[in-house]
């Protein structure tokens, strides 16, 4: 991405007034001359080869016919020149724009991909200005500030006093839009994503390589997009859910490495596709747990409780012996791996979180599968 972005430009490129002069050099016209072939005035002649005046279409044509040189020819010069002006003043644009660029986490930006590798100098700061406003897909900070504020409004924060870098949530929510865009998925059918919920549930007892190319292609058969896109610093979000272009988009950070964490942070965004607004985004970190104090997060608490533990063992897990051999014997009962088990445990204050039994919870990173 940052090769597309970062393509070769002259550092000077000369107006085209300068060939046009060279030309009537070669071929002895003067500008007088020039002006009455072209029937114009010696002031528009003289003003365009000094490159204070565009050679239009219709002055590239009668230069065609002057000189026997292709009006494609003046117009591309002409091109190339503006451009080069435009981007001269965007340069210069860049450097007023530097205290927008550095809210964000240009480090971790670079590591991602999104912003190229280079030490932080100032001017280097001030080439990053360009790539991150097209990352983002917008003209300038002002459309940045516009298309963000918008969405803010929509944001439902988990952690309110947490979850405050603005900067860093909404350039992790676009690495998320930008990998959604490259997935196809089916119409979304929410009877569907309820009847799949069982099935998702079992893949915790599969191999971590395997876990993250299925569950995408689960979620993606019922109409819902699954990203993964790696946390980035100041943005406190272990997923969110949103609806983008009409389909409910999950997005995972992989923050906690836990198995427990990862699969109540899935089921938790999937509650809020299923039960709440369509125009919110929910900004969730797992670590939160019962604290939170919003109606629809506490919704989505119970309902990914519930999927990982179904109410009819709920009693029993109340009751189970704290045994290495109790946890797993039930995990093979409800069709999850052990760790989710020891992680609801915890989660209803049964055992402390340095308990010995968390040693059967798995640890892992599952890798976002390759697009195709």
């Amino acid at each position: 991405m940052v090769e597309a972005l970062f393509r070769y430009t002259p550092e000077e490129v000369s107006p085209p007034g300068e060939t046009l002069r060279d030309m009537m050099d070669e071929r002895g016209i003067s500008q007088a001359e020039l002006a009455r072939r072209l029937g114009r005035p010696a002031q528009a002649i003289n003003e365009i080869v000094g490159g204070r005046k565009e050679i239009t279409e219709d002055t590239a044509l009668e230069l065609e016919r002057v000189l026997q040189v292709p009006a494609r020819f003046w117009l591309a010069r002409e091109s190339r020149y503006r451009e080069y002006l435009a981007r001269q003043r965007a340069a210069e644009a860049g450097r007023s724009a530097l205290p927008w660029l550095k809210q964000f986490p240009i480090k971790s930006l670079q590591a991602c991909g999104v912003l190229p590798a280079g030490r932080l100098t100032e001017s280097v700061q001030e080439s990053f200005v360009e790539p991150l406003l097209r990352f983002f897909g917008v003209a300038s900070p002002d459309g940045w500030q516009a298309q963000y504020s918008a969405l803010q409004a929509q944001f439902r924060r988990a952690r309110p006093e947490k979850q405050t870098d603005v900067a860093a949530i909404t350039a992790w929510l676009r690495m998320g839009e930008i990998e959604a865009a490259k997935r196809t998925v089916s119409d979304y059918d929410a009877a569907a994503l309820e009847a799949c919920l069982p099935q998702m549930r079992t893949l915790s007892q599969q191999p971590a390589a395997d876990i993250g190319r299925e569950l995408v292609r689960m979620c993606s058969s019922v109409g819902v997009v699954l990203v993964f896109v790696p946390a980035l610093p100041g943005t406190h979000v272990s997923g969110v859910a949103r609806w983008l272009n009409g389909k409910p988009l999950i997005q995972l950070s992989l923050l906690g490495k836990w198995n427990d964490v990862f699969w109540f942070s899935f089921f938790h965004e999937v509650g809020h596709v299923l039960k709440h607004p369509q125009r919110a985004v929910f900004l969730d970190d797992a670590s939160s747990g019962e604290t939170v104090n919003s109606v629809e997060e506490q919704e989505a608490n119970r309902f990914a409780s519930e999927v990982l533990l179904p109410k009819q063992f709920r009693a029993e897990l109340m009751g189970l012996a704290l045994t290495a051999s109790a946890v797993k014997n039930l995990a093979q009962r409800i069709g999850v791996h052990p760790g989710i088990v020891v992680g609801q445990l915890q989660h209803h204050q049964r055992i402390l979180y340095s308990h010995p039994l968390t040693r059967l919870k798995a640890r892992y990173e599952i890798a976002p599968p390759t697009s195709k």
